[in-house]
């Protein structure tokens, strides 16, 4: 999911930073509190888009003796760094924003058409960016809803630039109603609260985000799909006479250790319940290729009626 991963990324980040400068430009030369905190929503994404990136960098690294499982955490960690930046400067600085423009509306804005003009080209922008991210996430999430699959992933980095480009879309909608709104009816106080409402959507947006990396950092165990695999997989092997449980534990989006407690057949030799272990291990990572580590505990293994 790597790959995908970062080219979604990279495909927002590119877009993300055009249109935070345009956002600025505008928002200066219009004063309108909407597209300032439309272009601090940007910047705050394009930050968080290199530190996705490099998060997946150091994920990367191999294992060693003081990570003898790899660096795979460490992009649960960036993606957790990375909704704290969304909530405390996206969402906390559009909500101040925002709430100023309320208390101490401008008597108008100057020359609303280049907001209009610079909204209408970053919704194009964020469409395609948007298009990019939610073609990659579909090739993971199979028939699940969406909702769904970003409750099931296990690559946050993706679920991020996802969640991300949605609330852009979203914000840019709102930026458009309130500044609208404000020259239709002469009330520029719509675009501060435009900007409360963005505000408001980045927060929602940081704590999904932050509860979904919470979960990972703490240790997420594998899709009850591949569990349900992996259980087949093995009980399958004749020199198998029960399966126990079945431990997993994800340290990245593909790195998945499993344990399983297994009771081997009697007939079997100590050599046997080596070259067995062996086998069941290679057989597993074969058809779960996310399945790095596989361990086997030989204890007795309760029957079921």
């Amino acid at each position: 999911m790597s790959g995908s991963s970062k080219k979604a990324i990279v495909a927002a980040a590119l877009g993300n930073a055009g249109i935070a400068v345009t956002k600025f430009g505008a928002a200066l030369w219009t004063g309108s509190s909407a597209m300032l905190s439309e272009g601090i929503h940007s910047l705050v994404d394009v930050g968080n888009q290199f530190l996705l990136l490099y998060g997946l960098g150091r994920a990367a690294r191999p294992s060693d003796d003081r990570h003898p499982f790899g660096y795979g955490k460490e992009l649960y960690f960036w993606s957790f760094l990375v909704s704290i930046l969304i909530f405390a400067l996206g969402g906390g600085l559009s909500l101040y924003e925002g709430i100023e423009a309320v208390l101490h509306p401008p008597a108008e804005l100057h020359d609303p058409l280049v907001n209009y003009l610079v909204l209408g080209a970053a919704i194009v922008f964020e469409a395609f960016s948007f298009t990019v991210a939610l073609k990659e996430f579909n090739k993971g999430r199979g028939r699940k809803s969406i909702m769904r699959a970003i409750r099931d992933t296990k690559d946050p980095s993706l679920v991020t630039v996802l969640l991300e480009d949605s609330a852009a879309m979203a914000g840019l909608v709102v930026a458009l109603v309130g500044i609208l709104l404000g020259q239709v009816l002469q009330m520029p106080v719509f675009d501060g609260i435009a900007a409360i409402v963005i505000g408001f959507l980045l927060l929602g947006t940081a704590l999904i985000l932050a509860v979904e990396c919470k979960g990972l950092l703490i240790g997420e165990g594998a899709d009850p799909q591949v569990v349900a695999a992996i259980r087949a997989k093995v009980a399958a092997d004749d020199r198998i006479d029960a399966v126990g449980e079945i431990l997993s534990v994800h340290f990245g989006p593909n790195d998945v250790i499993v344990l399983v407690t297994l009771d081997f057949a009697s007939r079997l030799s100590a050599d046997d319940v080596e070259a067995a272990i062996r086998d069941l291990g290679a057989a597993v990572k074969a058809a779960e290729p996310s399945v790095r580590h596989f361990y086997v505990e030989s204890v007795p293994v309760a029957r079921t009626a």
